[in-house]
């Protein structure tokens, strides 16, 4: 079985909604935080996830 785990805000630190498996390829992948309500843009590969950029807009409402 693949292990798997949930993805990290890299702003706030908090839990998202998405999880990575350990043979998941994301690649310019934009993560938003339900929590911060940030979007960052991440690569992820080996269950290792690389922030590209933090954009830093708030979500509109």
């Amino acid at each position: 079985m693949n292990k798997s785990e949930w993805i990290y805000c890299p702003v706030c630190g908090n839990k998202t909604r998405d999880r990575l498996r350990e043979d998941t390829v994301l690649k310019n992948y934009l993560l938003y935080c339900p929590k911060c309500m940030q979007e960052s843009l991440i690569d992820a590969k080996d269950l290792r996830v690389t922030v590209i950029k933090g954009f830093g807009s708030k979500a509109h409402s």
